[in-house]
């Protein structure tokens, strides 16, 4: 069995992965590290685990009694905590906030197993991508590799209340949300360097800007997006790039039809689909925030890290209806 610590597992990617690691047929959770929770039980703040565990959190971290540790963080605490703490050099590291996404002066290797799973496969330490990141990436990358990102990408994408976070604020408490819609940091979201970073990985270079609007979305959990390439290729070529391009990939599938949340909300999946309209591609891409955009997609990272099956702890059906 995989042994597993937890930081900061109080909070809504704390709670999902808790609830998955509880199901993941080859793994353990060891602690749940809490500093403001200490010694109350997991189901009494992530009640939907109620019946599923007596487990506590604790303010304690025995790093020598665990295999991995996942960082589930706000941006910016990981490297702080690096600073403080020492954890042993055995010890796997997956990092689910955007400290160590960026190549740099780190060993940190960008957890998209679409592009990157050799390099993950042999990791000590994954930087986990950003959910939004994840699902605009996904859209585009199949493009890319085909040479096809030559003029601006038009971005748009709406996600739901609980990528912001489990604590309240004033644009994610029910009686602002419920029943409206708005924009925040357009063309300056901090996952659009994680986006060029992979994109020119993956074309080789990428000489055009990703004009990228976000939405904060009336509903909990999902990421809905739409991008906008414009070309002279062939459509029908396209469409089966894309399908090569994934042939191979866990969770993300080519679709021939149009997409809706529903499909892959409480799922490690993500959709892709094309319309094509005279020399414009429309990619549709959609993921559950929490799960492909978060700690499912860490879940999977660890898989591969330990050398069992990509998919265990991950088959989880559809909300749909």
């Amino acid at each position: 069995m995989i042994k597993v610590g937890i930081l900061g597992a109080a909070g809504y990617t704390g709670g999902e992965l808790i609830r998955l690691l509880l199901n993941h047929p080859e793994a353990e959770i060891v602690f749940a590290n809490s500093e403001s929770n200490a010694g109350n039980l997991v189901s009494d703040v992530h009640e939907g685990l109620i019946g599923e565990t007596d487990l506590k959190f604790t303010n304690q971290m025995p790093f020598e009694d665990i295999d991995v540790v996942f960082f589930c963080f706000g941006h910016g605490k990981s490297e702080a905590f690096l600073k403080e703490h020492t954890i042993p050099t055995d010890v796997k590291i997956i990092d689910l906030a955007q400290d160590f996404r960026i190549k740099g002066d780190h060993d940190y290797v960008y957890g998209l197993p679409e592009i990157n799973k050799a390099e993950i496969i042999k990791a000590q330490h994954v930087a986990n991508p950003g959910c939004f990141a994840t699902c605009i990436q996904l859209g585009l990358l199949p493009a890319a590799k085909m040479g096809l990102l030559k003029y601006d990408v038009a971005v748009n994408a709406i996600t739901g209340s609980t990528g912001a976070g489990q604590k309240p604020g004033a644009t994610t408490h029910f009686s602002w949300r419920n029943n409206n819609l708005s924009i925040y940091k357009p063309f300056t979201h901090q996952h659009l360097a994680e986006i060029r970073q992979s994109l020119i990985q993956t074309q080789g270079s990428l000489d055009v800007d990703i004009d990228f609007i976000p939405y904060r979305g009336d509903f909990a959990r999902g990421i809905f997006c739409t991008e906008v390439i414009r070309t002279k290729a062939n459509a029908n070529e396209i469409i089966q790039g894309y399908k090569d391009f994934y042939c191979e990939a866990a969770f993300t599938h080519y679709s021939e039809q149009s997409l809706d949340l529903k499909q892959v909300v409480n799922t490690n999946k993500c959709l892709v689909h094309i319309d094509a309209f005279d020399n414009k591609l429309l990619v549709t891409s959609c993921i559950d925030n929490l799960l492909k955009g978060a700690v499912g997609q860490a879940v999977q990272n660890m898989n591969l890290m330990f050398g069992i099956d990509e998919t265990a702890g991950l088959r989880l059906k559809a909300s749909a209806f």
